[in-house]
C-alpha cells in the first residue's frame, strides 16, 4: 500500500485503509497495475494512490457478485439483517475515523463529517430492521376463478454509482437495500474519494460478509468500466447518483441490456419565503439547506425566493449571516466552511457568480475566490439577481445563495417549477395551509416546509422531472432492489 500523511493531527492512520480493489472477498491491484492519486482539497497533496479498475476486473467483480448471489439471496431475512446490524454498530464505533478520512478526501468541515457518518450508518441500522419485512401479498381474483400471489424477490446483481460530495452516505444508502432485499453488488465510487469506500469494503469484511456479496473498484475510467458491467447479461440494476448529463448516458447504455435503473440525478433547489414566514427560522434554515456540505449537495438550495416585501431584510440577515463562516481546513477548530473537492469545482462556481454579476447581478458579500492553497470559494449572496442568469438555470454546487423578489404565491410557484429539475424544494411560512397549498404545488419529490433538512434514512428520498428515477431509503428504497412476481394459483 503507497500513502502519504497529510499531517492531519487525526487518529486515522491512512496508511492503515487499503488502496486495492476489492472483488470476491480479495484486495487485488487492477489487471494492468494502473493507480489513481488521492489528493487533499485543503492542501492539494496526495493522501494516498488506489487500484484503478480496468474492464477486466469490472467483469470480474460482476462473476463475484453473480457467484454469491444464490447463496446470498437463499440466506435468511434475518441472518442479513444482523450482518446489516453488525455493519452499522462498528461503522457507528469507528465513527472518528471515517469522519476524518472524509474530511481529508473531500474538504467538508469535521462537523459535517461526522454529521455524514451518523446518517450513513443509520441506513444499516434501518435496512437491518427493513430485511425481515420484504412482504409479498395474496388476494383473491376479482371474477373469483383464482388467487393472485405476489412475491418479492431480489432483483439481482447490482451496479451502484456513486459521486463525491457524500462517499460514505451514498455507498450505504445504496448497499444497505440491496444486501436487505438479497441482492450482490459492485460499488463503483467518484475517482476523487475512493478511500472511504474501500473503508466501508473493510469494514464489511471485519463483520463477516460472504465474499462476493459486496465488491468495491475504484476507477478514473468509469465510463467504461460500468459501460462494460451493464452490457453483462449478469447485471440487473443500477443505482446512480450525480449529475443528470452523465445519467443520461447511462440510462441509454442500460436501455440496451434493459436494466432496472435508480437514478439520482441533479437539482436547482427553489427555497421559498413567504413575508409571513419567521425570517429569523427561515435564514437558519436558509444557512442549513443552502451550506451543508458546502453547498456540494443535489438537495442545496439553489435559488431564494423571498417575498418582496422582507426580500431586503433577508438579504440582508443571509448575508451577515455567511459572511461571517469562518473557512479553512475541514479539520481545523472552528472552521465552518472547508475547500470545495477540486480545481475545476471552484473554477465553475467562479465563473457562475462572474456571468451572473455581468448579468446584472450585485454582490452582497463574497464573490472572489480565495488566494492560496486549496480549492477555497467564499460564502456569496448575490441580489437583483435577473431572470434567465447563470446562477438560477445551473446546479452552483457551491456556497453561493443568489436572491429573487416576487409578489404573488402564483408568482413563487411558477419560478420554484421553472427549471427541468425537480429534486427538493424548501417553503418558508407562518400559515401551515399555505405552505401544504403550496408544498402540493412544487413539481419536486420532496419538500422541506420551515426545514432545512429533508434527508432521512426512513424516508423516501427521490426527484421528479429530470432529477431521477425510483426511490432511495424509507420502505421504498428496499422495494427498488426486488422484482415482483405474480404466481396464479386456484384452491
Amino acid at each position: 500500500m503507497s500513502a502519504h500523511h497529510s499531517g492531519s493531527p487525526a487518529r486515522l492512520r491512512i496508511d492503515k485503509i487499503p488502496t486495492d480493489l476489492f472483488i470476491g472477498g480479495h484486495w487485488q491491484p487492477s489487471s494492468d497495475g494502473s493507480r489513481i492519486d488521492v489528493v487533499d482539497p485543503a492542501t492539494g497533496e496526495k493522501l494516498a494512490d488506489v487500484a484503478s479498475a480496468t474492464t477486466e476486473d469490472a467483469l470480474a467483480a460482476v462473476t463475484a457478485a453473480d457467484a454469491a448471489l444464490p447463496g446470498w439471496a437463499a440466506t435468511p431475512p434475518r441472518q442479513r439483517a444482523e450482518l446489516l446490524r453488525r455493519a452499522f454498530d462498528l461503522m457507528t464505533r469507528r465513527a472518528e475515523e471515517f469522519a476524518e478520512l472524509i474530511v481529508l478526501e473531500n474538504g467538508k468541515t469535521l462537523a459535517d463529517a461526522r454529521g455524514e457518518v451518523a446518517y450513513a450508518a443509520e441506513f444499516f441500522r434501518w435496512y437491518a430492521e427493513e430485511a425481515v419485512r420484504t412482504l409479498g401479498s395474496v388476494q383473491t381474483a376479482p371474477s373469483g376463478s383464482n388467487k393472485i400471489l405476489v412475491l418479492r424477490q431480489p432483483v439481482g446483481v447490482s451496479v451502484l454509482v456513486t459521486p463525491w460530495n457524500f462517499p460514505a452516505a451514498m455507498a450505504t444508502r445504496k448497499i444497505g437495500p440491496a444486501l436487505a432485499a438479497g441482492c450482490t453488488v459492485v460499488l463503483k465510487p467518484a475517482s476523487d474519494t475512493p478511500l472511504t469506500a474501500l473503508a466501508v469494503a473493510a469494514l464489511f469484511e471485519e463483520v463477516g460478509l460472504p465474499a462476493g456479496v459486496v465488491n468495491v473498484l475504484p476507477s478514473r475510467r468509469s465510463g467504461a468500466v460500468v459501460g462494460a458491467m451493464l452490457d453483462d447479461p449478469r447485471v440487473r440494476k443500477l443505482s446512480f447518483t450525480g449529475s443528470t448529463e452523465v445519467g443520461r448516458v447511462l440510462l441509454a447504455a442500460a436501455s440496451k441490456t434493459v436494466v432496472n435503473c435508480s437514478m439520482e440525478l441533479g437539482g436547482n433547489a427553489p427555497f421559498l419565503v413567504f413575508a409571513d414566514a419567521d425570517l429569523d427560522e427561515a435564514v437558519a434554515g436558509a444557512l442549513v439547506a443552502k451550506m451543508r456540505n458546502g453547498g456540494e449537495a443535489c438537495t442545496a438550495a439553489n435559488r431564494f425566493y423571498v417575498e418582496a416585501s422582507v426580500a431586503d431584510e433577508f438579504t440582508r440577515r443571509l448575508a451577515e449571516a455567511m459572511g461571517a463562516l469562518k473557512v479553512g481546513p475541514g479539520l481545523d477548530d472552528g472552521v465552518q466552511l472547508g475547500p470545495l473537492v477540486n480545481a475545476e469545482s471552484r473554477d465553475k462556481v467562479a465563473e457562475l457568480v462572474t456571468g451572473t454579476v455581468q448579468a446584472g447581478a450585485s454582490l452582497v458579500t463574497g464573490g472572489r475566490p480565495l488566494e492560496g492553497a486549496g480549492h477555497y470559494y467564499p460564502p456569496t449572496v448575490l441580489k437583483d439577481v435577473p431572470p434567465g442568469a447563470p446562477v438560477l438555470e445551473e446546479e452552483i454546487f457551491g456556497p453561493v445563495a443568489p436572491v429573487v423578489s416576487f409578489t404573488t404565491e402564483d408568482e413563487a410557484i411558477e419560478l420554484a417549477n421553472a427549471t427541468e429539475y425537480g429534486l427538493v424544494s424548501y417553503v418558508y411560512t407562518s400559515d401551515l395551509a399555505r405552505g401544504l397549498r403550496v408544498s402540493e404545488r412544487l413539481d419536486s419529490g420532496m419538500v422541506g416546509l420551515n426545514r432545512g433538512v429533508v434527508s432521512d434514512p426512513a424516508a423516501p428520498f427521490g426527484g421528479t422531472k429530470q432529477s431521477g428515477i425510483g426511490r432511495e431509503g424509507g420502505h421504498e428504497g428496499l422495494l427498488d432492489y426486488t422484482e415482483s412476481k405474480y404466481i396464479a394459483l386456484s384452491w
